[in-house]
């Protein structure tokens, strides 16, 4: 057992003794370079990394297109402005007429229809004003004093008693009594009937 233990140690010191003298930091031996070459050599090529998209540059639009652009943008809101003032006579007022009633018959609810149609009425009296305030205004109150009334009846026809109404009724009572003074004979009469109607709703029942 001792002499055992003796050989091992003796066999220990003499590979310790073989180290001291091996140099440091050496590289790998000639055999594991060898075959390290071999699989480099064996292997396939890396696969190729796909290539990316080209990315298109943004066609930006010319001066003359922008330029276009804007003046139709403009256009349209000159006419639009001039169709929503346009008066009964005017070349654009059929087309603020057809707007309006067809906003009415889009209008699937019936309370939003009959509120649609009083917004019509108001814009009636409105062009009342200012056709009494024009010269040549006088031949298309007979007609507009009849939309207003239609669209006022078809409007409260459809709407319960109630508080939006009695305002409605108010405010037209308030734009519609002073034209009393500014027609006369066959227009006078249908402004007081007007007014006599109007008058009925602002009653409490």
């Amino acid at each position: 057992m001792r002499k055992s233990r003796r050989e091992a140690g003796e066999r220990l010191m003499a590979q310790l003794a073989e180290l001291q003298h091996a140099p440091l930091g050496g590289g790998p031996d000639a055999t594991f370079r060898a075959k390290l070459r071999e699989q480099l050599m064996t292997a396939g090529p890396a696969p190729a990394e796909p290539l990316a998209r080209p990315v298109r540059p943004v066609r930006r639009l010319s001066w003359f297109t922008q330029l276009a652009t804007v003046g139709l943008t403009a256009s349209m809101m000159v006419w639009a402005a001039l169709t929503y003032h346009s008066l009964p006579g005017d070349a654009l007022y059929p087309l603020k007429r057809a707007a309006e009633d067809t906003l009415v018959r889009l209008s699937a609810d019936p309370v939003d229809r009959a509120e649609r149609e009083l917004v019509s009425a108001k814009t009636r009296a409105e062009e009342l004003n200012a056709l009494l305030d024009s010269p040549d205004g006088g031949q298309h109150v007979a007609a507009t004093l009849d939309d207003m009334a239609t669209s006022t009846r078809s409007g409260i026809s459809k709407l319960p008693r109630s508080t939006t109404v009695k305002e409605f009724a108010e405010d037209q009572r308030d734009m519609v009594e002073p034209m009393l003074e500014r027609v006369a004979g066959a227009d006078q009469d249908k402004v007081n009937g007007y007014l006599q109607y109007i008058d009925g709703l602002v009653a409490p029942q």
